[in-house]
């Protein structure tokens, strides 16, 4: 019988934050702090998270006092957080260096940041920042030496360094890092049985320890947007599902395990991007919700993270007429930035934009005026703007003619500054730039035994089984199954993991079936004989498509099919009907030896679906063995 939860059920899962919050401490993995890293703060975070307070940093050099210490040329420097390309603060690749020079005028990251007084860093795997955690953690110490050091003006402000770590869809730093499910894996956990936040807590204080390790303060996670539409192109599974209290009290628990990990978490992206048609990094959306529309389903999840104390709220590209009719995106929106964020929900802290490279911000505007535009919306953290000596020439000259004052440049900075001595920054900068002390770190927290079985753990509880009408699961590995897996092999996210068939397929093996992998050009001749067929399905359009022949085709055959969704549950609404269907919302190493787990019965399946499937599947849907 199917196991469905109710709306009661649903709803209970925001109920569970607020004991979630009061103390996880079985939900936490790994030490609170790496050597000489910051005091955790979940536990008391009103102290320590801004929230709707103004908290000031209560040691060392005030932040004020710091800030008065700036030229406007400094000031301005630490608004932006820009990419910078290779793997070594003084050293990169030669062909790094080229890009640098192309792109700044400067050959090492080191330049770059003592040119601009930047205030922070955002690591990207494709401008070769992400090789593997102890050359991050090198690349960490070597830019922090390169922003304290005396010769870089007067202040010497330590770097917020940044990274897009919110696991399972998005993830920048890979193997032998520890590399745990997604927002909507958590979020069918959470609605499973026996499920809570408290997972989602586990999994985002196990993140936060590892990217502290490896310098990086700064996350853009959690996704704190409601994933209604099954066909948005950037969103889906990086959502927690399209419950908004359920997605509120997920969120919630996550920016507690991040920033009690010593780490600032992020709820993106402001005012809510989860049922837009387009993707903001290649076109302007428009979200077409009414005011009330918006008020019931986009805005619980951020308040829920400004009462949880979050330190960044990033914005959306998105126009949304209901909110602001001028036509301009999120972004660059006063009303919306200043009147709903700031002024309706009490928000504190940094408002950092999306990454002003994006066509979505670009469309209406010049990037000469785009970050004017953003700090005159109420913004505070412009990244990764395409041209970042044009925008801080920008900001310069607005400063200069009067269109932005020093006082509106310095109110920013403050709340960075601020920002940076909450995650401890200004505590021991030496400590940060210390490399072998970065090297320890890495080796006692990431990707050590302890964290890589929780995330197992975790995963385990997060595959969520759709259908089983005829009894085929679980596979009995003592019967020693003949198995086939075959579809679609994505490349990984961070490149360290996969591919997914042959993943599926020796995991298989490994719990005691007979399992092989096989591309699908070959997978329908070679179905016959065996138990079942395993089929992994990643993003099925509508209609007709190779994946929807492929399944087709395995069907035809007469020998059992299993679906296995490796990343939007809405595929089996695309297909035919299989003896068995599975999500798994990620598609990971972590996430398919879990499915493989579920399959042969080793785990029981707990995870809940934690978005409908339109035509298939209720939110809430979720089945067990016998």
């Amino acid at each position: 019988m199917p196991n469905h939860a109710s709306r009661r059920t649903l709803l209970t899962v925001a109920a569970v934050a607020a004991a979630t919050a009061a103390g996880a401490a079985s939900a936490t993995v790994g030490p609170a702090r790496g050597p000489g890293g910051p005091a955790p703060d979940d536990a008391r975070p009103g102290d320590r998270a801004p929230g709707r307070s103004t908290a000031r940093h209560s040691s060392g050099a005030a932040p004020r006092e710091a800030m008065e210490r700036m030229g406007l040329a400094e000031l301005v420097g630490q608004l932006f957080v820009s990419r910078v390309y290779g793997h070594s603060a003084t050293e990169p690749d030669s062909e790094d260096a080229a890009l640098n020079e192309r792109a700044f005028g400067v050959r090492t990251p080191a330049e770059l940041v003592a040119r601009y007084h930047l205030g922070g860093i955002v690591y990207f795997g494709w401008a070769h920042n992400t090789r593997s955690p102890r050359q991050i953690a090198e690349l960490s110490a070597g830019l922090q030496r390169a922003a304290t050091a005396p010769a870089n003006g007067v202040a010497g402000i330590p770097l917020l360094l940044s990274i897009d770590q919110e696991h399972g869809a998005v993830a920048r730093v890979g193997r032998p890092a520890t590399l745990l499910p997604g927002a909507m894996a958590l979020g069918s956990l959470a609605l499973g049985t026996g499920g809570s936040t408290a997972e989602a807590r586990r999994a985002a204080r196990l993140a936060g320890a590892e990217l502290a390790a490896m310098g990086i303060r700064h996350n853009y996670a959690p996704v704190a947007d409601v994933n209604v539409d099954p066909a948005n192109p950037v969103i889906g599974v990086r959502s927690f599902g399209a419950d908004p209290h359920a997605v509120a009290a997920l969120v919630a628990a996550q920016i507690r395990g991040y920033q009690g990990a010593g780490v600032a978490a992020t709820a993106k992206h402001f005012p809510g991007h989860g049922d837009t048609g387009t993707d903001s990094h290649v076109g302007l959306p428009l979200m077409t919700h009414t005011r009330a529309r918006w008020e019931e389903l986009d805005e619980p999840p951020f308040r829920a993270a400004v009462e949880a104390g979050v330190d960044v709220v990033m914005t959306a590209h998105i126009v949304f007429p209901a909110l602001d009719p001028s036509g301009d995106p999120a972004t660059l929106s006063r009303p919306i930035v200043t009147g709903i964020l700031r002024e309706r929900l009490g928000f504190r802290g940094v408002v950092v934009t999306d990454a002003l490279d994006m066509a979505g911000v670009r469309q209406k505007y010049g990037d000469d005026r785009v970050p004017v535009l953003a700090l005159k919306a109420g913004c505070d953290q412009l990244l990764n703007p395409p041209d970042l000596g044009l925008a801080v020439r920008s900001v310069l000259a607005a400063v200069e003619s009067g269109e932005l004052t020093r006082a509106r440049i310095e109110e920013s900075v403050l709340r960075i500054l601020e920002l940076k001595a909450r995650r401890g920054l200004f505590d021991a900068p030496e400590r940060d730039a210390d490399t072998a002390r970065a090297m320890d770190t890495v080796d006692a927290v990431v990707g050590i035994p302890a964290h890589l079985a929780a995330a197992g753990e975790i995963a385990d509880r997060t595959t969520t089984l759709l259908a089983n009408p005829v009894g085929l699961l679980p596979l009995d590995p003592a019967d020693r199954p003949l198995l086939l897996v075959t579809g679609t092999d994505p490349a990984s996210p961070t490149g360290t993991t996969g591919p997914p068939t042959s993943v599926l397929a020796r995991e298989l093996s490994a719990l005691g079936c007979r399992a092989t992998a096989l591309p699908p050009a070959r997978a329908v001749a070679a179905a016959p004989g065996n138990a079942a067929v395993l089929v992994c399905t990643y993003n099925v359009p509508e209609g007709e498509s190779p994946q929807r022949e492929l399944v087709t085709g395995l069907l035809a055959t007469g020998v059992p099919v299993v679906l296995v969704a490796i990343r939007n549950p809405y595929d089996p609404a695309r297909l035919p009907r299989c003896a068995a269907e599975l999500a798994t919302y990620t598609w990971t190493d972590v996430e398919l030896r879990a499915a493989a787990r579920v399959l042969t019965g080793t785990v029981r399946p707990v995870g809940r679906l934690p978005v409908p499937v339109p035509g298939r599947y209720p939110l809430g849907h979720g089945l067990a063995y016998g």
